[in-house]
């Protein structure tokens, strides 16, 4: 005796059964897995002749006919290949530009004598945000004075001592030393100005011990911690200067979503509080992840010349890939969990079935489906909610 069999379920390609002698029976070489929703059709060839049989099993299936599915709102539409970017939503959050935000420090101990900045004010490259008394920076300043006085004075007698050895009343050996120390005065009152602007201090000031804390580039002043009067230190954290014309969005990265966010990737930016959005590239993916919280994280710059995007605010970011076509798609709306798989509904004679499916990318839109459902096949791509409502049904009712 010889026995085919053809097993087709709804939503994938029919396979080929194959048995082995078994004693006095044969048994298929794979069993049939769950769900038990499925037509086999038999083909047995014997010496008095051949014969055909069908065996079909409806465990699973949901019965619903054409008014049911117009009430519950059910659309039915052809899984098929199409054109797709995938689409990968993350939290995010609006943060300085730390390329363009700056810690003040006065770089001098000192009394502060005046502060000029306000919270919140913009601020020009070079303006003066504070002025502290030193006794430091009066120290340097005499330094300065005293080089420039010797430097004058060695600019005298070289002069001198030229004169007197071209007309040859002097030595060559005084003219020689009176050039050594004017170039030794030349090299004392330069290292006395570098000095002074290693630290941001001018050579000339209104007064010996004044230092002016002046802002670094444009920006606006974000944070303040100087008070008239008050002692501070050269590293204390005096003002905080950011460059808000543009900001970072900042995404938290899992590990499972490293190979779709990176550097150069397409993005939208919207903010969770009100109605905003914004689109950019990804400029930054951190290599490290964080120890307590297993994620990386990544950075968008965006322009922000109406300083809607505030640091602080907390923003949804869509991560958008290239296009690419996918070999089978169906309606995001489509996919439901059952026993924490994701399923798809597709359409049979009086009904529909759950197929199992494996998921892909996605747009927002529609989902790629890896495995599990076949180009061609029918789902509900509207209302599959209310169909899993009704399996839940069934499923109780079976249990009782």
């Amino acid at each position: 005796m010889k026995l085919a069999a053809t097993l087709t379920r709804p939503g994938k390609a029919a396979e080929k059964l194959e048995f082995q002698v078994e004693k006095d029976s044969l048994k298929a070489t794979t069993p049939v897995e769950e769900p038990h929703l499925f037509d086999i059709k038999f083909d047995a060839s014997t010496p008095a002749g051949s014969h055909q049989f069908t065996l079909s099993k409806e465990e699973g299936k949901i019965e619903l006919n054409k008014e049911q599915m117009a009430s519950a709102g059910i659309q039915v539409k052809t899984a098929g290949a199409m054109k797709m970017n995938s689409s990968l939503q993350l939290p995010g959050e609006i943060r300085f530009n730390e390329d363009r935000t700056a810690h003040v420090v006065p770089q001098v101990a000192g009394i502060v004598e005046s502060v000029s900045a306000n919270l919140g004010q913009k601020v020009k490259k070079g303006q003066v945000l504070a002025v502290v008394i030193s006794s430091a920076i009066s120290e340097q300043r005499s330094e300065l004075l005293n080089a420039e006085q010797r430097l004058a004075l060695a600019k005298t007698a070289y002069q001198r001592e030229k004169g007197l050895w071209e007309q040859k009343i002097s030595a060559e050996q005084d003219y020689l030393q009176a050039q050594t120390t004017l170039h030794e005065a030349e090299v004392a009152v330069r290292n006395a100005q570098q000095k002074l602007r290693a630290i941001g201090a001018s050579p000339s000031s209104g007064g010996l011990n004044r230092y002016e804390i002046r802002a670094p580039f444009d920006g606006t002043v974000v944070e303040k911690h100087l008070g008239l009067g008050e002692a501070v230190r050269e590293d204390a954290n005096a003002f905080l200067i950011s460059d808000l014309s543009s900001v970072w969005a900042e995404i938290i990265v899992t590990p499972k979503d490293m190979q779709i966010v990176r550097v150069g990737e397409k993005v939208v930016v919207r903010a969770t509080a009100f109605d905003s959005s914004t689109s950019g590239k990804i400029s930054y993916v951190g290599s490290l992840i964080g120890e307590q919280s297993r994620t990386a994280k990544a950075h968008v710059v965006l322009p922000n010349k109406d300083d809607s995007w505030r640091p602080g605010l907390f923003v949804n970011v869509e991560v958008v890939s290239d296009e690419g076509q996918v070999p089978v798609a169906v309606v995001a709306d489509a996919i439901q969990t059952v026993d924490e798989k994701s399923v798809v509904f597709v359409r049979m004679p009086g009904g529909f079935a759950a197929q199992e499916v494996t998921l892909g990318r996605s747009n927002g839109k529609f989902v790629e489906i890896k495995s599990g459902l076949d180009a061609g096949v029918e789902y509900a791509a509207t209302g599959s909610f209310a169909i899993k409502a009704e399996l839940g049904k069934g499923t109780a009712e079976h249990g009782h």
